[in-house]
């Protein structure tokens, strides 16, 4: 197990996600660490058909969670992002819908969807609780 408490963050790559992101997860969890996963768009990636991408991202889920013992895993989903060219309203759509999938992988953690606004502050779109 790690030193300190962490919990999980699924974010895009794009940089002007990860301190906003961060900073609100270590506030809302009272976390020393935030375990970073970073791919371009990860709520499409995680309801669409990137079944190869999916499966790394779950095995560093599992990485976070079971040696880190991460409190929580957090996917994330932010305004202008390259990486899912989409409508700002169905990319919160998939970011809901991707809490689907974070679930289904057994954790037995809270699961949440945020959003990241043009101002880079981060709004909660869903939280599901353990169980």
């Amino acid at each position: 197990m790690g030193h300190g408490t962490f919990t999980t963050v699924i974010n895009c790559m794009d940089g002007r996600t990860q301190l906003p992101v961060n900073d609100f997860l270590k506030e809302r969890y009272g976390v020393d660490y935030v375990d970073t996963i970073t791919e371009p768009g990860p709520e499409g990636i995680l309801v669409g058909s990137g079944t190869a991408l999916a499966s790394s991202i779950r095995t560093r889920v599992a990485i976070s969670v079971e040696k880190h013992g991460s409190k929580a895993v957090a996917l994330v989903a932010h305004h202008d992002c390259a990486g899912n060219p989409v409508s700002e309203e169905q990319r919160k759509e998939q970011a809901v819908r991707a809490l689907d999938a974070i679930q289904s992988w057994g954790f037995g953690v809270e699961v949440l969807a945020l959003w990241v606004g043009d101002d880079w502050s981060v709004e909660v779109l869903e939280v599901r609780q353990v169980g």
